[in-house]
């Protein structure tokens, strides 16, 4: 089992949590084929919406792969983004502010936003429980 944290506005995220899916990089299949039925996968959101430059600086959305069928959708003629199933918890938006220097991920604390640069990172075990924990805590 691994864990994934995939980068998106949190408009993006909230259709997701809708539809129960997750899309990555611009609807790419690559990152995608990677997830295994069980990985456990918690977004982060750097922005509020994707073309406004609102901060968000949370983590949205958390939840665990259902299968490993990953499928095109066709959103329009010009854009079929892939996706795949996600269960996604009941849980709380937590910042990544306070976060930072306890994530082991982020090496340079400085430049904390750098890892997420890829749009898809896998992460420890230590990383996925300090920010399940918290999203999840509220929710029993």
């Amino acid at each position: 089992m691994k864990n994934w944290i995939i980068v998106a506005s949190k408009d993006h995220v909230k259709k997701g949590i809708t539809g129960g899916f997750a899309q990555t990089c611009h609807g790419k299949s690559v990152q995608l084929k990677r997830m295994r039925t069980g990985d456990r996968v918690i977004y982060y959101s750097g922005k509020e919406y994707i073309n406004k430059p609102e901060k968000c600086q949370q983590f949205t959305a958390i939840g665990e792969v259902k299968g490993e069928d990953i499928y095109q959708v066709e959103m329009n003629p010009d854009f079929c983004p892939f996706r795949i199933d996600i269960d996604f918890f009941e849980a709380e938006d937590v910042s990544i502010l306070p976060l930072i220097d306890e994530l082991q991920f982020i090496e340079n604390k400085k430049h904390w936003g750098y890892p997420f640069r890829w749009g898809i990172l896998e992460i420890n075990e230590h990383d996925y429980k300090l920010v399940a924990d918290l999203m999840l805590q509220k929710n029993g």
